[in-house]
C-alpha cells in the first residue's frame, strides 16, 4: 500500500513492517559490525552491486536502512543515505560530484558551519564555492561555468529565515544541467524540495527529525529525478569509469536497480573510504523522533507564529524576523510553505547587544544551547557562537547582526513560552 500523507508515512513508510525473525513492530537495533553471507556467490553479487544487501555496518545496516527508506518516502525520493552528522551530509553532497578544479554555487543564506565548510575546508580539496544572494535567482546562473557541478541552498535558512526560491533556481539549473541540492533541515513536512525541482535533499537529523536533542546524525535523499547521464561531461564522477570500484560507470552500473546512481556512489565510495556512518542506535532514536514529527511540527509552527506576533508588538523589541511577518517578495516565497512557517525566529532589542545577552541569561525555561529543532524551546546569540568563525562581512551576508537573538520555539504550552519571554524582557 502506497501512503501519501506525512502522518502515515512517518509511522509506516519505508522498508520495515515487522522483524521477519521475531516479529517485533519496533525497528530492531542491529548493533553489529558485519553480516553473514549466504554463500560465496551471494558475497560476490553484493560486492559487484548485482544485488543490494548488507556487508559491513560502515556502509549499510538494517536499522539505518529502515530510517533511510522512511525518510526517502517522506521526502518523495528514491533512496537515502544516513550519515554521522548533518555536516557529513553537506560534505558528501558536494564531494560526490566534485573533483579538484570544480566549483559549486551556494546561497549566502546558510548555516555558519556550512559556510565555513564551503568557504575554507573545501579549498583544501581544490573545490571552489561561489556565494550568491538568492534574492536574485538569476545570480546562480551568472556565477556558473562548465566546471560548476551543483547549486546549494537552505529551504528556510538559519538564521536569515527568508525562504529559498527553490522552483525558480531548480528550473534554471535543469536548463543548464546543474542539479539543485537543498538543505531542508528547518522545514520538514512544510516543504518538499524534490516536488519543486530540487535533485537532492539533505537534513541534519539531529534537529527536528530527532526532535529530542539526544543524537547526532544527517541524511541525504536522492530524488531520482535528475538525468546525470544526459549531462555526461558535467558529471565525470558518475559518468566516467571509477578506478576505486573496478572501473564502474555509476550511471550504467546501477541502471537495473533504478535511478540511484548518485546515492549509490555516495554509499559505496565516499562512505566506504571516508567513513562517517550513522550509528545503528542513533538511527533507532531518529526513527522514534520521525514517528511524531508531523505532530510536533504542527505545534512548533503554531507556537512560533504566536511568539512572532507577541515580540513584534513588544515595546523593547526593535525587529522580529520570521517568515509569517515577511513582506514583498519574501512573503510570496514564504507562502510556498505548506502548513506553517517554521519554528525558528530571530529578533533584536532596541537596547542593543548587551540587552540581548542579558535577555538570554534571564531566561528560565528556554535552554541556552547550540542546537535547533528540539521539542524544548532554545535560545542563542549567533554572532558569538554558531557564526563566530565568520568575518563581520560574512555574518552580515548570512543575516547575522551583532544584536541578533535566535529562538527555536518548542512544543511547550504557549502561555508558558510567552511568560518566560516576558519575564526575561522585563
Amino acid at each position: 500500500m502506497a501512503y501519501t500523507k506525512p502522518e502515515t508515512i512517518a509511522l509506516h513508510g519505508g522498508s520495515h513492517r515487522a522483524d521477519p525473525t521475531a516479529g517485533s513492530v519496533a525497528v530492531p537495533i542491529h548493533q553489529t559490525t558485519s553480516f553473514q553471507f549466504q554463500d560465496t556467490g551471494h558475497a560476490s553479487r553484493l560486492f559487484a552491486l548485482q544485488e543490494l544487501g548488507n556487508i559491513y555496518s560502515r556502509i549499510m545496516n538494517p536499522t539505518c536502512d529502515a530510517l533511510e527508506t522512511r525518510v526517502a518516502a517522506l521526502e518523495g525520493g528514491v533512496a537515502a543515505l544516513a550519515l554521522g552528522s548533518g555536516q557529513a551530509a553537506s560534505t558528501f553532497c558536494v564531494l560526490n560530484l566534485c573533483e579538484a578544479g570544480d566549483n559549486i554555487v551556494s546561497s549566502t543564506n546558510i548555516y555558519g558551519g556550512t559556510w565555513n565548510l564551503f568557504a575554507n575546508t573545501l579549498k583544501q580539496f581544490g573545490i571552489e564555492v561561489r556565494f550568491v544572494d538568492p534574492a536574485d535567482p538569476a545570480a546562480f546562473r551568472k556565477a556558473s561555468d562548465d566546471r560548476t557541478r551543483c547549486w546549494y541552498g537552505e529551504t528556510l535558512p538559519n538564521p536569515k529565515l527568508e525562504v529559498f526560491p527553490i522552483a525558480e533556481v531548480a528550473a534554471m539549473g535543469r536548463e543548464m544541467g546543474i542539479p539543485l541540492i537543498m538543505d531542508n533541515t528547518a522545514a520538514p513536512i512544510i516543504c518538499k524540495p524534490l516536488e519543486l525541482g530540487a535533485a537532492v535533499v539533505m537534513h541534519s537529523t539531529t534537529k527536528w527529525i530527532g526532535g529530542h536533542g539526544t543524537s547526532i546524525g544527517g541524511i541525504v535523499i536522492d530524488g531520482g529525478n535528475f538525468d546525470w547521464e544526459a549531462w555526461g561531461d558535467r558529471f565525470p564522477t558518475l559518468n566516467k569509469p571509477d578506478p576505486s570500484y573496478h572501473g564502474a560507470v555509476w550511471t550504467q552500473a546501477v541502471k537495473p536497480l533504478g535511478p540511484i546512481a548518485y546515492i549509490i556512489r555516495m554509499r559505496t565510495c565516499l562512505l566506504r573510504d571516508i567513513g562517517a556512518p550513522m550509528a545503528p542506535f542513533n538511527a533507532f532514536m531518529f526513527i522514534q523522533g520521525l514517528e511524531t514529527l508531523p505532530l510536533r511540527v504542527e505545534r512548533h509552527n503554531e507556537n512560533a507564529v504566536k511568539v512572532a506576533k507577541y515580540l513584534a508588538g513588544h515595546p523593547k523589541v526593535a525587529k522580529v524576523i520570521h517568515p509569517s511577518l515577511a513582506t514583498g517578495e519574501a512573503a510570496r516565497r514564504a507562502a510556498t510553505l505548506k502548513g506553517g512557517y517554521g519554528s525558528l525566529l530571530g529578533f533584536e532589542l532596541k537596547a542593543g547587544v548587551e540587552a540581548g545577552k542579558s535577555f538570554i541569561e534571564k531566561l528560565k525555561m528556554f535552554y541556552h544551547v547550540a542546537n535547533i529543532g528540539d521539542a524544548r524551546s532554545l535560545a542563542i546569540h549567533p554572532a558569538t557562537t554558531t557564526h563566530s568563525q565568520l568575518s563581520v562581512e560574512e555574518q552580515a551576508m548570512a543575516g547575522v547582526t551583532p544584536g541578533y537573538v535566535r529562538l527555536s520555539i518548542g512544543i511547550e504550552h504557549i502561555d508558558d513560552i510567552l511568560a518566560d519571554l516576558e519575564q526575561a524582557l522585563a
